[in-house]
């Protein structure tokens, strides 16, 4: 909209400079989320890309990148949206790095034309892990006796109430190891010739943006403002996309939201707290 208010304008009146848009894809990675903890996925990232792939005058898009990682599948559908987009609409794509682009935040990065990071930013884990707890005696020390009935033998596999089984293990680590693959041929096609000969690269490590820049996982060091300011002059004009909100997502009568909230207000507290311990629990592993 502010596009298009400018061209209505004399040109006498026109702001000058170039207009790069900007989009912040912040949190971890995960489908679903709530109203009262949104999450990162395609569902809330893709209407940001679309306003700012849209913006017509604009020669590239700046995204923002802040991500510990997450759940794979939505990695890689925001990273090839954003490619789709890139090439659709003919932008060049600058991605940013700020506290952390790691795992499946690093898989976003890739969507980039170029990768630029701050040289203590956090950048890598080229891996894939999974994580969960066990119980199998704790049903027995409160007296609760457990009851799952199957149709397959295979329903009840890595079943935190029962042991772990060897061959329960071994699926899971053919499944982590053909996503791990795909993840290591998106590197590679995208960073292509720039990558060092480590083989740590893709072992799951990471490292700062100033070592990241020594292995070829981002192009250069710096900040969005200065390199915006760089590429395309002082005059340049950096425009945050931001999400329309209302309260709970919609417009509603008070009487509305009083009477129909309530209970899902509950279960989204709670299951945000369970999110919010995930989430915690991502951040941590970079020491954030």
């Amino acid at each position: 909209m502010k596009a298009f208010l400018r061209r209505l304008l004399p040109k006498r009146f026109r702001k000058e400079g170039v207009t790069i848009p900007v989009v912040r894809l912040h949190g971890a990675i995960m489908a679903g989320g709530g109203q009262f903890r949104p999450a990162l996925n395609l569902a809330t990232a893709a209407p940001l890309l679309e306003k700012a792939f849209a913006i017509k005058e604009a020669p590239a898009v700046a995204i923002s990148v802040n991500s510990p990682g997450g759940s794979p599948v939505q990695s890689r559908l925001i990273y090839q949206r954003i490619r789709d987009l890139a090439q659709e609409k003919k932008k060049r794509v600058l991605i940013f790095v700020e506290d952390v682009a790691a795992s499946g935040g690093y898989m976003i990065a890739l969507a980039g034309d170029e990768i630029i990071a701050d040289p203590t930013s956090i950048v890598g884990s080229i891996g894939v892990v999974s994580g969960g707890f066990g119980f199998p005696e704790l049903l027995k020390k409160i007296g609760v006796e457990r009851r799952v009935y199957t149709a397959g033998e295979n329903k009840v596999m890595l079943d935190p109430f029962q042991p772990e089984k060897e061959n329960d293990i071994a699926f899971l680590k053919n499944l982590q190891l053909d996503i791990h693959d795909t993840f290591i041929q998106m590197v590679k096609a995208r960073r292509g010739q720039l990558l060092a000969d480590d083989p740590d690269i893709f072992s799951g490590l990471f490292w700062t943006g100033r070592r990241g820049l020594e292995l070829g996982i981002i192009d250069s060091l710096g900040d969005l403002r200065g390199e915006v300011k760089k590429r395309y002059g002082d005059k340049a004009r950096l425009e945050l996309i931001q999400p329309v909100r209302s309260l709970f997502g919609r417009r509603q009568s008070g009487a509305a939201i009083a009477g129909a909230l309530v209970e899902p207000m509950a279960a989204s507290a709670a299951a945000g707290l369970a999110e919010a311990i995930e989430e915690r629990a991502l951040w941590a592993r970079f020491g954030l």
